[in-house]
């Protein structure tokens, strides 16, 4: 008897890790999904995207009742590469997104959340800790259609522009009010070691092979600036 439990707890120990794995991995491939979507539906603008240093996808975010937990969504930070962030788009970091004035934007149905951070210092902001839209990083819903021909972010003085899917509908939305914050734990499990979400994204770290379809979705849909 004795053995077995052996056996068992020596299972579990190599289990759980390709779990985890498993489950950062669908988390990228549904990234992957969500911004594929968008480049045939035509949801988020090339001339936004071309402007971008950096995207955050949080796909199938669901309404969490009072009481279970903080935290609505789980996505991946992808980056351009360059010491300009004007190259192509590099390896993910994994956040989460937290509760705030999202939860008034959450029907019964999943929705994907996209935020097109458009300015350095949303980047700064983002990759240095715990970011508030509308807070630390001025936010605004993102133009589509017609708007987005000649949007000036600089002008607009817009850090960040947040976008939903929901039912197949694509729109600017805001989330003035919700909070994103580095997910540790998955980003260790991810890349194998503890990492922060600034090494991965300015260090140079590798585009593992999970993350490849989420690159070069977006390496198609915006190819490099340089």
């Amino acid at each position: 008897m004795k053995n077995k439990f052996v056996v068992l707890a020596a299972t579990l120990t190599f289990a759980l890790p390709m779990f985890g794995q498993s489950k950062e991995d669908n988390r990228l491939a549904n990234s992957a999904t969500v911004m594929q979507m968008l480049s045939q539906n035509d949801g988020l603008p090339t001339s936004i995207l071309d402007k971008a240093d950096c995207v955050v996808i949080f796909p199938s975010v669901k309404k969490v009742a009072i009481g279970i937990g903080s935290s609505y969504g789980r996505g991946a930070l992808v980056c351009r590469t360059g010491a300009q962030m004007d190259g192509d788009w590099g390896a993910p970091a994994m956040y989460k997104l937290d509760q705030g004035s999202i939860g008034l934007q959450l029907g019964s149905t999943a929705t994907d959340f996209v935020l097109v951070v458009m300015s350095k210092k949303g980047v700064d902001q983002i990759l240095n800790g715990k970011t508030k839209l509308g807070g630390n990083a001025a936010a605004a819903a993102g133009p589509t259609g017609t708007q987005a021909t000649g949007y000036n972010a600089d002008a607009m003085k817009a850090d960040v522009l947040t976008y939903s899917r929901s039912k197949g509908l694509f729109a600017g939305v805001s989330l003035e009010g919700a909070s994103m914050d580095t997910d540790d734990d998955a980003n260790k499990t991810l890349y194998g070691k503890q990492i922060s979400a600034k090494d991965i994204v300015l260090g140079g770290q590798s585009v593992i092979p999970a993350a490849k379809p989420l690159v070069d979705t977006l390496d198609k849909m915006s190819p490099s600036r340089k």
